[in-house]
């Protein structure tokens, strides 16, 4: 059966395309929000909001992923949806900075909850090998899209109203969202006796550091969240103070790192196709990672910073980052048996976001108080230490074959990872 012939599955599919283009248009709303309240401490304001995301997506994402067979998942998705659309609603009404804090403390909670029961959805609703298996790239030809395209309209949508606005977007999009669930068949799941979420990260870790490949994927975790907290944290004041950009700049610099990071996302599956191992790939994106934070650094310490350059600088971000984060499912399923699979994307899931724990607040907190100047160098270091231990630690040799079968989990685990740079 054709994939968008399933009724449910193109509902959900329509669901989860509107309800991220919505998100999208409220990433760039967020930071702008930031910059009215708190000017040229926006950054900061950033970093916290962001870190208060990555410890709900640690805690939360987990249990629920751990819970969500004892759950009736479309009642819970629409109720999720809803606060979510409530949360987005208020945000435009906040005056003090502790209100952001708070309500993307809800909204982010509601998102943990939100990305596993939906990915735990699609299995049950398409039930062919090869239909699943296109739901997958659908899925991320959406996210993909979404990186580029949101800022884009929001760029537009900048030039002729205020940035308020954004957020009715988002809060429609997460309407419609609920709308959509609401109509679809989605089954509940049958309990398991599966161990806890806990128990699974814990065999995932354990398996990560015992294995070459997956060592050097943690190493890169950190190369990734270096680059990407330059870009998600410190855009709005950089476009804003430094560059004398207006609030549709700032979406169009967000717009050119989606435009690296949709370029490569374009190009590499062939190029995946053709290699023995995802490590060359890998390497390459780390060091062009490492460049990119460096001459970043370089121009913040001298003040060369130019419209022109960043804009290149992001879009070699963008690209970086994609040519690391799209390979590592790959990576986890050559290297990992069949029925630790699941554990092992757990445990990249959680590696992940601790390591942008780690770098939003040096983007934003270091780079208010001690100035881009120092916070950019310190980012640069840590990108150049995680890709210096990727070398060492997963060193070139005969790659294992690739599995012809993965687990549902795997995937669904997969697009949760993806999301890690989402600043809402």
């Amino acid at each position: 059966m054709a994939l968008f012939a399933i009724r449910d599955y193109r509902r959900l599919f329509g669901a989860q395309v509107i309800a991220l283009f919505g998100t999208g248009l409220a990433t760039v709303a967020l930071g702008l929000l930031a910059y009215d309240l708190a000017g040229s401490d926006a950054a900061a304001v950033l970093a916290t909001a962001l870190t208060i995301k990555m410890v709900l997506y640690v805690v939360i994402a987990p249990i629920a992923a751990a819970y969500v067979d004892r759950l009736p998942r479309r009642v819970f998705l629409v109720t999720l949806d809803v606060i979510r659309m409530a949360v987005v609603v208020a945000l435009p009404f906040v005056t003090q900075v502790w209100q952001v804090y708070v309500l993307v403390a809800l909204l982010q909670a509601a998102s943990a909850a939100f990305t596993p029961t939906f990915q735990a959805v699609i299995p049950d609703v398409v039930t062919d090998e090869a239909d699943f298996t296109r739901a997958l790239s659908a899925s991320q030809a959406a996210y993909t899209m979404e990186s580029l395209l949101s800022p884009v309209l929001a760029a537009v949508a900048l030039t002729f109203m205020s940035f308020n606005t954004l957020f009715v977007g988002t809060a429609v999009g997460f309407g419609v969202s609920a709308l959509l669930v609401r109509a679809a068949t989605v089954p509940n799941a049958r309990p398991t006796a599966s161990s806890g979420a806990l128990e699974k990260i814990v065999a995932g870790v354990r398996t990560f550091t015992r294995t070459r490949e997956l060592r050097g994927v943690m190493a890169l975790n950190l190369v990734v969240a270096s680059a990407g907290s330059i870009v998600v944290v410190n855009t709005v004041n950089l476009v804003r103070d430094r560059l004398g950009g207006d609030q549709a700049g700032v979406a169009w610099m967000l717009a050119a790192s989606g435009l690296g990071t949709l370029t490569v996302a374009l190009v590499l599956p062939r190029i995946l196709d053709r290699l023995d191992s995802e490590r060359p790939v890998m390497m390459t994106g780390a060091a062009v990672l490492v460049v990119a934070t460096a001459v970043a650094a370089a121009a913040a310490v001298t003040g060369t910073a130019s419209t022109p350059l960043i804009a290149i600088l992001w879009s070699a971000i963008g690209a970086g980052m994609a040519a690391i984060v799209t390979p590592t499912g790959r990576v986890i399923r050559r290297v990992v048996d069949a029925d630790a699979i699941p554990t092992g994307f757990a445990a990249q899931f959680s590696l992940s976001h601790a390591a942008w724990l780690l770098a939003y607040p040096i983007a934003g907190w270091i780079g208010v108080s001690a100035g881009l100047e120092i916070a950019w160098p310190i980012l640069a270091a840590l990108a150049a230490i995680g890709a210096v231990a990727a070398v060492i630690v997963w060193p070139t040799g005969r790659p294992r074959p690739v599995r012809t079968t993965t687990p549902v989990v795997d995937a669904e685990l997969v697009g949760a990872a993806c999301s890690c740079c989402r600043a809402v």
